[in-house]
């Protein structure tokens, strides 16, 4: 009995399923589960696109974790960027796990559960690169990686199936702003001890090359802090970017420029940062946003958000000249330490172009080396994959272009096309002693978070937002007696977005004489279900205004029975 126990365990598969990364930037979300295990590894948040008008937030759809709750032994964080941490209180909101993570990677989500706590006291477990931690049947070890926020670390989890290896965003950086380099070394004991599979981010797979040091960023900004004494400096990058904002309040102090910091998670993250002494703050730099207007315009550095041209930003209130304590000035310069994320080009635009408007010298990465990227380049993806040396691989984080330039590379590093799997979110990769496959796939998906509704937001009510902002709103209001078969009032037609009604009278006119004679038409006949009514009101009107206005607006019809 006891073997036959043992044999059935030997052909359990370990199951990895993406609940989010793939075929997107950000919301990534990573699933391991053998038997009755379960871990995962970072829960991250997305951003909207065009057609999600309204939307705040997209988080990963968890519906397989909630089913599953009872085997998930714990949540794994490689560092604390919003796109690997932003969905981790809307998890909790639904799961009661531990979480596991680097102390400034947990102190910012600590930040976020003070705004949305769980009825429950959150288990966060501090850990350092080299720990190793149990759960379940994995063995999962925290290894320091360099990317543009402190404590970053890549997991080796070692499954009853061999050792899979998680990168999690890195890059190499041999003169980082802490000191601390990639630990190769471990890595490469990790890739001699053996590798099945090698789960590898892909945001940067397109790019030739290395990614440059984050140092070269301090020597731009030094040269922009001596060409522009004269001016005060606004400077905007992600607010998670410690090594960056440090460089940043260094080149201020040296210049001896006092630094006011606007934008809420800029704040938190940098309160988190002193607190857990990953930054320096030299005495008396930091002064309130209140106090601005004390210094002179030239000795002010101003440190902000809104790097992604994100509406609500600080940035954007400043260049569209709507934030109560900062006006903009000719004589200002902004500094975007930052680069686009894809979609994000047009916001980033916009901000830029508002600030031109306004006679403002606008510096950013097509003319000074003022950002460099947090993401491994070919040639740091191919040292990875050259020190692991895996079995088979898996390439992550990125859309479809990155995810096959990745399997590119670890073509040209010697792994077999066939044991190379471009995956998409829900499929489930299995891995066991004979191989590698994919074998179906879970629940997987967005879920929409607007305002402090979560998921309440579907493609129904996506649609109607976009065809309200497209064409407009026509709503029709009548009162009816059925069993007289009379209209008591109306019907009346209140238009929103889609003709100036001033302008329109002769068509309002007619539209409600079309509504009129419908609605007189159908309680004639003796239809008194309202839904009945509702729809050939909608219908004939639709029709009506098709042919007069070729559009198509939302047509709401109000009736009520007296």
């Amino acid at each position: 009995m006891k073997n036959e126990k043992t044999k059935g365990a030997r052909n359990t598969p370990l199951r990895i399923i993406s609940l989010g990364g793939l075929q997107e930037i950000g919301k990534n979300m990573t699933v391991f589960e053998y038997g009755d295990d379960i871990v995962v590894i970072d829960a991250g948040l997305g951003f909207p696109d065009d057609e999600m008008l309204g939307v705040d937030l997209v988080i990963p759809d968890i519906s397989y974790l909630v089913k599953n709750a009872h085997k998930i032994r714990g949540i794994l964080i490689t560092h604390g960027h919003e796109d690997h941490i932003g969905a981790v209180p809307y998890v909790l909101q639904q799961i009661n796990v531990p979480i596991y993570g680097t102390r400034l990677s947990l102190g910012i989500i600590e930040g976020k559960l003070d705004e949305n706590r769980p009825a429950f006291e959150p288990e966060l477990y501090t850990v350092e690169a080299g720990d190793v931690i149990s759960l379940g049947v994995f063995k999962a070890e925290f290894i320091h990686v360099n990317h543009s926020i402190a404590d970053a670390c890549a997991i080796s989890l070692k499954t009853p199936v061999g050792t899979v290896f998680h990168t999690g965003d890195f890059k190499l950086d041999v003169s980082p702003i802490d000191g601390k380099i990639m630990d190769l070394t471990r890595i490469g004991e990790i890739g001699k001890s053996g590798v099945e599979l090698l789960l590898c981010e892909s945001t940067n797979a397109e790019r030739a090359g290395f990614t440059a040091s984050e140092r070269t960023v301090g020597s731009s900004l030094e040269r922009i802090f001596a060409q522009y004494e004269d001016r005060r400096l606004i400077i905007t990058t992600f607010s998670s970017n410690v090594h960056r904002v440090q460089q940043i309040i260094n080149a201020s102090h040296n210049h001896g420029r006092k630094v006011a910091v606007l934008g809420r998670s800029m704040v938190n993250v940098i309160g988190a940062a002193a607190e857990l002494d990953y930054m320096d703050l030299p005495d008396g730099v930091l002064i309130d946003i209140n106090d601005i207007k004390r210094y002179r315009p030239e000795d002010i550095t101003l440190i902000t958000t809104g790097s992604q041209g994100e509406p609500m930003s600080a940035l954007y209130r400043i260049a569209f000249s709507e934030h109560d304590k900062v006006k903009i000035s000719p004589k200002d310069v902004v500094v975007l330490s930052s680069s686009a994320i894809p979609g994000n080009e047009k916001l980033v635009g916009k901000i830029i172009n508002a600030l031109v408007k306004n006679g403002v010298k606008v510096v950013n990465d097509s003319t000074e080396d003022v950002h460099v990227s947090g993401h491994a380049c070919r040639e740091e993806i191919k040292l990875m994959m050259a020190l692991l040396k895996p079995k088979y691989l898996m390439p992550i984080h990125g859309e479809y272009r990155h995810l096959y330039a990745n399997k590119d590379i670890g073509e040209f590093m010697g792994i077999p096309a066939e044991n190379i799997f471009v995956s998409e979110i829900g499929k489930v990769l299995e891995l066991d002693r004979k191989g590698a496959r994919f074998n179906g796939s879970e629940p997987a998906g967005k879920v929409l978070v607007d305002g402090s509704g979560v998921g309440d937001i579907g493609s129904v009510v996506l649609r109607d937002r976009k065809h309200l902002s497209e064409d407009g709103l026509v709503v029709v209001v009548a009162t009816i007696d059925m069993e007289n078969r009379m209209i008591v009032s109306g019907p009346d037609i209140v238009s929103r977005g889609f003709v100036y009604v001033k302008e329109s009278e002769e068509l309002m006119r007619e539209a409600r004489t079309v509504a009129e004679n419908t609605l007189m038409r159908a309680i004639t006949k003796g239809y008194g279900d309202r839904t009945h009514l509702k729809g050939l009101i909608k219908d004939d009107l639709a029709k009506f205004i098709f042919k007069e206005t070729k559009r198509k607006p939302m047509i709401l019809p109000v009736i009520m029975d007296i």
